[in-house]
């Protein structure tokens, strides 16, 4: 159980030694550095178009930094193993001073941006995010650069349930198997019987179905194992305490609702209206999260699932009022990680082949001795 307790947070491999065994010893990128940009660039254009079109959303601007004062910043897990970056704003000579932070994520931003933008029910707002997560092990699909599509919708009360988060799950699908179809046309070397396509359709699972299936593994081995049957899944319910005595994963408890109730499968309650949708990299052959999303926490599921965390001290923050007082709108909404789908569609080893950051000495001797060209 020990290992289940440690696979629940801490993304990344977590060891060079590891990390050079696992990278690919046959790699030869299908594109060159210039034609990647090119490649890159028509994936972006077509999936925020795609997204804006599919789920009625608009391009806004979105923070890099935030008031710390605000409560706006994603602490990502719950256990407080992940800050964000502190620093002051002196301003008029300490007069009129702001505590900020760079935001890991814009996830619970974007809620009050919907107020703001005076979205309706049906309409939403999507960012070209970009963050600074600092500790993370930075290893092939994991950077302390992190950029996402941003996206969040107003929904209606009776959409707070299974359907309406399946159902919008397969049209952000829709959206990145057609960006990975369009650029082939435009790079027809990315059609290779070396490294297969993403499936056109995902399969759907709970998080304890996938349990009962692989009770004694940890979480990332059991991702692992039901991507060999099913290449692309989108797991469902993940925060909630599973029969095991542990989440799937541990997800903050004051954004996505992981803690409803919704269908009974195998006599068993299952919860959750939130999910991630993670692919088979043939690449790598590893698993390789695409986006995390959900419908989000209402002012009773905020309270019950900060208790069952022991953050209730978080309902005196300006968004959690905000949600306690309906001040702003019932929502669903997510992150899909740009680089993280650039590498999917464009059949890349390594994040730094598609975006450009800070990375260890060893591990850009590692990636040059597997022919893996590391932008700088």
């Amino acid at each position: 159980m020990s290992d289940k307790k440690a696979d629940l947070a801490g993304p990344g491999i977590g060891d060079y030694t590891e990390l050079e065994k696992i990278l690919p010893e046959d790699y030869d990128s299908l594109l060159s550095p210039k034609d990647t940009q090119k490649a890159l660039f028509a994936v972006k254009k077509h999936i925020e178009d795609g997204l804006c079109e599919e789920l009625n959303l608009m391009m806004v601007q979105v923070p890099l930094i935030v008031d710390v004062k605000s409560g706006v910043n994603d602490m990502l897990d719950r256990d407080g193993s992940r800050t964000p970056i502190g620093f002051h704003i002196s301003n008029d000579y300490d007069k009129h001073p702001v505590d900020a932070q760079i935001v890991q994520a814009a996830t619970k931003w974007k809620r009050p941006a919907l107020k703001q933008y005076h979205c309706e029910v049906g309409e939403g707002i999507c960012t070209d995010m970009k963050a600074v997560r600092k500790d993370y092990f930075l290893d092939h699909d994991h950077s302390a650069y992190v950029d996402q599509w941003d996206w969040e919708r107003v929904i209606a009360a009776d959409q707070r349930n299974l359907d309406y988060l399946k159902d919008t799950v397969r049209k952000i699908w829709k959206v990145i198997k057609g960006a990975e179809t369009h650029v082939q046309k435009l790079f027809p070397q990315l059609k290779t019987d070396k490294y297969p396509d993403l499936p056109d359709e995902l399969t759907f699972l709970h998080a304890e179905e996938i349990l009962e299936m692989f009770p004694d593994m940890p979480r990332k081995q059991r991702e692992t194992a039901i991507l060999q049957k099913y290449p692309a899944v989108f797991i469902i319910g993940i925060g909630w305490v599973l029969e095991d005595g542990y989440p799937h994963e541990m997800r903050a408890a004051d954004y996505d609702d992981w803690m409803t109730e919704t269908v009974v499968k195998n006599g068993k309650q299952m919860h959750g209206l939130n999910g991630d949708i993670l692919v088979w990299n043939p690449v790598t052959k590893r698993r390789h999260e695409l986006t995390s999303m959900g419908i989000r926490v209402t002012k009773e599921t905020l309270k019950q699932q900060l208790e069952l965390t022991g953050q209730l001290d978080f309902l005196e923050l300006p968004y959690h009022q905000a949600i306690l007082n309906d001040e702003i709108p019932l929502s669903i909404g997510g992150g899909i990680g740009q680089s993280r789908t650039y590498m999917a569609i464009l059949k890349k080893a390594h994040l730094g082949e598609v975006s450009v950051t800070v990375w260890p000495q060893i591990l850009k001797d590692i990636c040059a001795k597997k022919n893996i060209h590391v932008l700088e």
